[in-house]
Formats: structure tokens, C-alpha cells, sequence
């Protein structure tokens, strides 16, 4: 059996949203079996819980945001991708502001943290999505389909009249390993060009050096490089498992995305949701070991008491 996991205890981390700006402090406290991914603003009277779920996805504009008004939650993705990576499925996360702490731009410090407070396996089986009829989204050239597939597989393309970026494509076959070694550490990325517009937006107003990879007309600004030679497209995977793991379960699917962002993937979720001839649900009986054991987690990151 592959059981639902949660954190082995609370931990608090603070930092700033990449669009707000804000100094946020998150807590991430353990749940029990069949709570799912719950957030909750503490920074406001009489919030409510809000569930990490595809149709409480409100805009998706640079980033995805749940809930509404003032009681939403923006930029959730590179947490939501964390926790899918390391298959955690039960948590909840208290949070002081609007925005999930950008961290260094990537999943990297999510992962450091459950690294070191360790990951819980629960007494009670996990679910999965399987994926029965392809479904596809498409918005001008940019497109995004889900189709039946012996494992969870996402081939990406991305196209950037950039220099340092080009054309970069991807076949990524998931596992818990291969996230945390090919995928967690892809930094988000954006143009110098475009910093004054976005921030007249209201947009990336804690954005730096320290939580983006940043590109002038022909290369990229930051003076340590790239940690990866496409980290561009593997930041747009850790972004496609951000969004999707707001389905609410581990998928069995291929994903193949070209010139993709938030809006398509949302998209391609709900319209998945809408017609429940296209997947079903089953339990970890009636999936195939190979599969499984790309679930399984490093020691050193999982806990069993």
C-alpha cells in the first residue's frame, strides 16, 4: 500500500511574495488522512479554510491565485508542485498575507524544509487519477493535452524570441526522485525589459536576483547562471505539476503542453473535472507497481512514525 502522506510536524518559514512584496510568515501544520490541502489566512478575522482545489482557482494572470477578494491566496504553484513532488496530500497552511512566500523562485526550499522536519506516511491508501479520454485546451498557438499513459509523464515546450532561451523541450517521466533532483530547483525567469511595466502593474514588486533568473536583451544577468542548461522549460514542469496538482489526487496521465501557462493548465483541469467519462478515480489496488514505486520517497526525507 502507498499510504496518503502529511509532514512529520509544524514549521513556520517566512519570506517574501514575488508580486506583493510582502513579508509573509506560512505555517505548514500536519493533518490527518482525507483533509486534503487546506489554506488559511491568518492575517484577517473570521477567514475560512480555503481548499487547494482546480475550481477555487480565481485568476491566473503571472501567477495562480484561490479565493476571492481579500481573502485570496496568490502564487501558489511552486508549493502546491513541492508537496505533489513529494506526495503529500494533507496538510494545512496557515499564511499571514496574499502571496505564498516566493522563496529563491523555485521549489527548492520547499523541499529543503520537508527534507528536514521529515514526510509521514498515514494508515490510509492513497487515490489516483487516471486518465481515460484525451482532453485538450487551446488559446491562439499555445495548447495543453491530457491523455491515458502508463505513468504520470509531462513533455513540455516553450518558445521565447530570447537568445538564452529559444525553443527548449522536455520529457519529463515523474517520480518523487526525479522531481526533487531534475525539477524542484528551476527558478521562475522573466525579461529586465519588462520590470517597469509589471511593477506599474503591481506586479513582481519583490521580485530580485535572489528569487528569479533575470535576462537582459541577450543573456541571462544573474552572476551564478543557470543551475540547469533548459532550466527555463524544467520551471515551466515545476510550474504544469503546480497547477494540476489542484486536481486533488496523484495522476496517472501524459500531459504534453506547447507555449502553456497558469490559464491553459487551470482550463485543462476543469474541463478534465467536467466530464467524468474522460478519468476516474481508483485506489492504490488497481494500479500497476511500476507506477507506485516512482511514489516512494528517499529515506532521508520520509518518517513512518
Amino acid at each position: 500500500m502507498i499510504g496518503q502522506r502529511t509532514i512529520a510536524k509544524q514549521v513556520s518559514l517566512t519570506g517574501i511574495g514575488l508580486h506583493s512584496g510582502k513579508k509573509v510568515t506560512m505555517n505548514l501544520i500536519p493533518q490527518d488522512a482525507g483533509t486534503g490541502i487546506r489554506f488559511i489566512r491568518t492575517d484577517l478575522k473570521n477567514a475560512k479554510p480555503l481548499r487547494a482545489y482546480a475550481g477555487n482557482v480565481s485568476a491566473t494572470n503571472n501567477n495562480t491565485t484561490i479565493g476571492e477578494g481579500p481573502e485570496a491566496i496568490h502564487t501558489v504553484e511552486h508549493l502546491m508542485a513541492t508537496l505533489y513532488g513529494l506526495g503529500i496530500d494533507n496538510l494545512l497552511i496557515e499564511i499571514s498575507g496574499p502571496e505564498v512566500p516566493i522563496m529563491d523562485g523555485s521549489g527548492a526550499s520547499f523541499v529543503f524544509i520537508c527534507r528536514e522536519i521529515g514526510v509521514r506516511e498515514l494508515n490510509h491508501a492513497k487515490k489516483f487519477l487516471v486518465v481515460k479520454d484525451k482532453v485538450e485546451v487551446k488559446q491562439g498557438d499555445s495548447w495543453v493535452t491530457i491523455e491515458p499513459f502508463e505513468n504520470f509523464t509531462i513533455n513540455s515546450t516553450i518558445v521565447f524570441p530570447h537568445p538564452a532561451i529559444s525553443n527548449q523541450s522536455i520529457n519529463f517521466e515523474f517520480s518523487c526522485e526525479n522531481f526533487i533532483h531534475e525539477i524542484s530547483r528551476a527558478r521562475t525567469f522573466g525579461m529586465l525589459k519588462d520590470v517597469d511595466s509589471l511593477q506599474r502593474r503591481g506586479l513582481i514588486k519583490g521580485g530580485s536576483l535572489d528569487n528569479a533568473i533575470v535576462l537582459d536583451d541577450y543573456n541571462v544577468v544573474n552572476t551564478d547562471g543557470l543551475r540547469y542548461e533548459n532550466e527555463f522549460v524544467r520551471h515551466k514542469v515545476l510550474d504544469t505539476i503546480g497547477d494540476v496538482a489542484l486536481l486533488g489526487f496523484e495522476l496517472i496521465g501524459k500531459i504534453t503542453t506547447y507555449k502553456s501557462g497558469h490559464y491553459l493548465h487551470n482550463k485543462l483541469c476543469r474541463k478534465l473535472l467536467s466530464d467524468q467519462n474522460t478519468y476516474e478515480v481508483v485506489g492504490a489496488s488497481a494500479v500497476k507497481e511500476p507506477f507506485l514505486a516512482n511514489l516512494r520517497l528517499p529515506s532521508l526525507i520520509s518518517c513512518n512514525y
